[in-house]
């Protein structure tokens, strides 16, 4: 039994019957092109409704000169908006860091300028190219279906894009670990020209222990032309702070439980600190600044401080740098108004709540001694009498 071949209802790959012209006529159905952007009819946009349409494939959309130019200075505009954006809103007004005034600080900014002057060249090079490039080989008034150039790899060039970054690298490491010493190592000094200032990181607010065991919160006093050895730690119990004074060096991390080292040689004068690392709700307002001052008036002010653990300018500065970061004294902020709160001239309920918190309230009196509790109610009392008062 012989068994006749059908014919298959549509031509296979290799029947002949289908011939397809690579350029298209007119058409009474949608054009097999249609959804395709900016195609050219003789009827100006592309319909669907089944007119009779002549499309040319062989000539794409060219984008009109004056929207072209409009497109390619709006381009121009965006990228410079987002080039200087983050200059704008630097605190310094430009693109280099604060004017240092240690030599750590100094040696850093060597670095960071070393750096951007590689890393500008790399920038401006690469986007001029990718610029240039695209200008130079757009589609233009070449037909979308037309292949573009054909370019071929050049032995010279790739052999330089090779060699030159390793270059660069190499330079920018010798550079680096030329400074780093100077910057992670304090110069010897005797010992009436240097001191040991423990810098300790809490929530939300640094404490500073000075060699005679004074005591200061928010403000470090130290002496001017002198080594100043920071130890910089935060308590077990504490989260990870970063102690940050950008005129006088780098960050340094304060981890709970560890001691990390760095230092600073100033002239007199006062340089704002700050904390680095996110540590909790109020971590913006962790501010301190560092105070130098004279050899001598460094001495008689942690002499005094430590002759008078319980004063009232200790108290101030606790009100300030722990108390007032989330309190306010007639309305709540982040926590309770404490203007009439009578719990502060109560040194033993003060404590309960210092050492141990309550509610969202961390311990930030956790270890304090009594003589900083009574440092802080005789600061409390100058306000909370007064607003009993009124």
């Amino acid at each position: 039994m012989r068994v006749q071949r059908q014919n298959p209802s549509f031509p296979s790959r290799a029947s002949p019957r289908l011939k397809i012209s690579a350029v298209p006529t007119c058409s009474k159905s949608v054009p097999s092109t249609w959804g395709t952007p900016f195609t050219k009819t003789s009827k100006g946009l592309a319909t669907c409704d089944g007119s009779s349409i002549r499309v040319w494939l062989s000539t794409g959309y060219t984008m009109p000169g004056s929207v072209r130019r409009r497109a390619l200075v709006l381009g121009f505009a965006c990228a410079g908006a987002l080039a200087v954006a983050e200059a704008a809103l630097a605190g310094n007004g430009g693109l280099v860091p604060v004017t240092p005034h240690s030599p750590n600080a100094h040696r850093i900014t060597d670095a960071y300028l070393f750096v951007l002057v590689f890393a500008a060249i790399v920038f401006v090079g690469v986007e001029g190219a990718l610029i240039g490039l695209s200008i130079k080989y757009r589609r233009g008034k070449r037909a979308r279906s037309a292949e573009g150039l054909e370019i071929h790899g050049s032995t010279k060039l790739e052999v330089l894009w090779t060699v030159v970054p390793v270059m660069i690298l190499a330079a920018i490491g010798t550079f680096v670990f030329v400074k780093l010493p100077g910057i992670a190592n304090a110069p010897k000094a005797s010992a009436a020209d240097q001191t040991t200032i423990t810098v300790e990181g809490r929530q939300f607010y640094w404490m500073f222990h000075y060699p005679n065991g004074a005591i200061s919160v928010g403000t470090m006093v130290a002496p001017a032309d002198n080594v100043v050895n920071e130890d910089v730690t935060a308590p077990s119990y504490d989260v990870l702070h970063s102690w940050w004074v950008p005129e006088l060096g780098g960050k340094i991390d304060a981890i709970p439980g560890r001691t990390n080292h760095t230092w600073f040689k100033a002239a007199a004068g006062v340089y704002p600190g700050r904390c680095s690392d996110l540590c909790g709700i109020q971590h913006a307002l962790m501010t301190a600044a560092v105070k130098v001052v004279p050899r001598s008036e460094y001495e008689q002010f942690i002499a005094a401080r430590a002759k008078a653990p319980a004063g009232i300018e200790l108290g101030r500065e606790e009100y300030q740098h722990v108390c007032a970061v989330c309190h306010r004294l007639s309305t709540a902020y982040v926590g309770p108004s404490l203007g009439s709160n009578p719990i502060l001239l109560k040194a033993k309920d003060l404590t309960t709540i210092l050492q141990q918190g309550v509610g969202k309230m961390p311990a930030v009196g956790n270890g304090w001694s009594a003589d900083q509790i009574a440092a802080l109610v005789a600061y409390a009392k100058t306000f909370v009498s007064v607003s009993n008062g009124g």
